[in-house]
């Protein structure tokens, strides 16, 4: 019977978790869950016709993968077929959501490319199986399946092989 029931357990866990080569279950982020840092509503169906990089975030470890962030600027992507979306996990931190939202929204005006959305109940926790309280980077290709996921710090040779990973997707 433990062994059924464990099963169960991990079968519906994988119904919900980031699946390479799938299509991830429809998220929404609006009004008190969330949303984009201009107040509407955002949803994972938007990650769709171009390759998106999705920076799953605890402000706390907002500096996790800056060497990442950087290679995706050096490598400069025709942005017409690739954007970079930064979902925040406000759930995650003791700092006050009112000084992250500030935040959000001078990041917004500075990188207007970028799409910066609010994570106020850990939805992307509960729906995907994102870690909590760590930086998840997860690629995205242009029909909306998940290319790659890593939770954690990407090292060089991870970094080199998701740079080469966009531009085979573009």
């Amino acid at each position: 019977m433990k062994k059924i029931l464990l099963g169960l357990i991990l079968v519906s866990m994988q119904l919900f978790s980031l699946q390479l080569g799938e299509t991830p279950l429809d998220v929404v982020l609006d009004g008190k869950e969330g949303g984009k840092v201009d107040g509407s509503a955002w949803s994972s169906t938007m990650l769709k016709d171009k390759v998106h990089v999705l920076f799953y975030v605890d402000p706390d470890e907002k500096d996790t993968n800056e060497a990442f962030s950087e290679a995706l600027k050096a490598a400069n992507f025709d942005r017409a077929h690739y954007t970079s979306v930064a979902v925040v996990n406000l759930a995650a931190t003791w700092k006050p959501n009112v000084i992250i939202e500030a935040l959000l929204k001078a990041k917004q005006k500075k990188f207007p490319n970028a799409i910066y959305v609010k994570d106020k109940k850990k939805i992307l926790v509960e729906k995907w199986a994102l870690v909590d309280d760590a930086s998840n980077i997860v690629v995205f290709g242009k029909d909306g399946k998940t290319l790659y996921y890593k939770n954690g710090k990407l090292d060089q040779s991870e970094i080199s092989k998701v740079i080469q990973l966009i531009k085979d997707n573009l």
